[in-house]
C-alpha cells in the first residue's frame, strides 16, 4: 500500500528530477568558484578530496550536467582518470563481484 508522504507523490517525484541537472550543475559551479584551490582540490597536494570529486564527478553525465561547464574541475576529472590507481579501480568497479568460497 502506497503511504501519502510527498515522496510517493508522482508528480513531486518528476518535479525534483527534473531540476538535478539546474541544482547539481550549480553545486559543482559554487565548488568550482568557491573550493577547488588547484591543481587539485585542496591545493597543490593531493588529499582524499580528490577520489571524493572524482566518484561524484562520473555522475554528472547521467544527471545531465555538462562536465565541461566547470573546466578546472573537467580538468580534474582527466587528471585522476588517468592515474594507475584510479583506472585499476574503475576497472574493478565494473567486474562483477566474486563470492568468498
Amino acid at each position: 500500500m502506497r503511504g501519502t508522504r510527498w515522496v510517493d507523490d508522482e508528480a513531486a517525484i518528476k518535479a525534483m528530477q527534473k531540476k538535478i541537472p539546474q541544482s547539481v550543475g550549480e553545486c559543482f559551479a559554487l565548488i568550482e568558484r568557491e573550493m577547488f584551490a588547484g591543481p587539485w582540490v585542496m591545493g597543490k597536494d593531493y588529499t582524499m578530496c580528490d577520489p571524493y570529486l572524482f566518484t561524484l564527478a562520473q555522475w554528472l553525465e547521467a544527471d545531465g550536467v555538462d562536465i565541461n561547464k566547470t573546466p578546472k574541475i573537467a580538468d580534474h576529472f582527466k587528471r585522476m582518470a588517468e592515474r594507475p590507481a584510479v583506472r585499476k579501480a574503475v576497472a574493478e568497479e565494473t567486474q562483477p563481484l566474486q563470492s568468498a568460497a
